[in-house]
């Protein structure tokens, strides 16, 4: 492990579990596709990060990349998913969690430290989120449950809507302002995390949804992967608005590596270099502050920059970011110590 552990705001490996693409174990001795497993953790000195439990779409309808690589795109949403569904894959989502700790791939973390204690070790310290709340009851009974079974970040929508709210589409050039925002529900979910001190996830709401989050919310405002909005003009990234409203209540945004958020014609090609993600993380560190950027990748989930490809690559991110002149103390932050203190923050350490 490196002296700059990543611990990384967002991943989809679980997705790739519950579809059967991978098995634990799998990821636990080494894998010869996706972007994560432990031998690879170990070289690239990715420490572990939130583990989201996501639902995929009907259809097996979600992001069509073939359409992202237009000058302009404006993809449909999909249909809302059913709850019962819902239900279903969030539940082996948790169990799938589970079988990596007993693999010896993850340890589970339920606080900022067991953060620290296991991010110098080979297992990836995971904790646990979800991504799209449609399996949450309107009386919160299952929050509580998955609570006590570590679950400590929720984003109340993916990119579809649900009874909670409404996402942003994948669409370039836009706006993030592309309709309402949390439902009454939603509000009410999220004061039920704040209760529980679960992290509420900006990353896919809507400019509305975020501003309904921040006029009720008592944590840091925390947008795991995301981008600047001044960089690459998609509905997926933060604004200037917006980010001043993150730096205002001391919450953080991760550096999402999904190609379309970084590329500033907005395209899903990943033949890139690196001096685009230190561009969006130039505006970042200059609006938000250096105790507010971390890292957000994605992996598993999107197309990320050649030079990366998978954990394997981090370092080749953290020498450019040495090369740009980022020195160890705002590296040790960047990489992991800005996660670290927002969670003790929201987390209520």
């Amino acid at each position: 492990m490196t002296n700059f552990p990543v611990f990384d705001g967002h991943n989809d490996l679980v997705l790739r579990l519950l579809r059967g693409d991978v098995t634990a174990q799998g990821v636990a001795e080494g894998l010869d596709s996706g972007h994560i497993d432990k031998p690879r953790a170990v070289k690239g000195g990715f420490g572990g990060g939130f583990f989201a439990i996501f639902v995929p779409s009907p259809g097996n309808k979600a992001v069509r990349y073939e359409e992202m690589v237009k000058p302009e795109y404006d993809i449909p949403l999909p249909d809302p998913v059913p709850e019962d569904e819902a239900l279903d894959w969030t539940t082996r989502g948790f169990d799938a969690l589970d079988d990596l700790a007993a693999a010896g791939a993850v340890t589970l973390c339920r606080t900022a430290d067991d953060i620290a204690a296991a991010l110098p070790k080979p297992e990836m310290a995971a904790v646990s989120h979800i991504e799209g709340a449609e399996a949450v009851d309107r009386d919160f009974a299952r929050l509580h449950e998955w609570h006590a079974r570590g679950l400590r970040s929720l984003g109340p929508v993916w990119s579809r809507p649900t009874v909670w709210g409404h996402g942003v589409p994948f669409r370039f050039p836009s706006s993030p302002d592309t309709g309402p925002g949390l439902t009454d529900a939603g509000k009410a979910l999220v004061r039920e995390c704040n209760a529980l001190k679960i992290m509420i996830d900006l990353s896919h709401l809507n400019e509305k949804g975020m501003d309904d989050v921040a006029a009720i919310t008592d944590a840091p405002l925390v947008a795991t992967h995301s981008n600047a909005h001044a960089i690459t003009p998609h509905a997926r990234n933060l604004t200037d608005r917006q980010l001043h409203m993150i730096r205002e209540s001391d919450g953080m945004v991760g550096i999402n590596f999904a190609s379309a958020f970084l590329r500033p014609d907005g395209r899903m090609e990943s033949d890139f270099g690196l001096d685009i993600v230190l561009r969006h993380f130039d505006h970042l560190v200059e609006t938000l502050g250096e105790d507010r950027v971390g890292l957000g990748s994605d992996f598993d989930g999107a197309l990320v920059p050649d030079p990366i490809r998978d954990i394997a690559g981090l370092p080749n991110l953290v020498a450019a970011l040495k090369d740009h002149g980022v020195d160890d103390d705002l590296m040790a932050r960047v990489t992991h110590r800005n996660w670290l203190r927002v969670l003790r923050k929201t987390w209520g350490e």
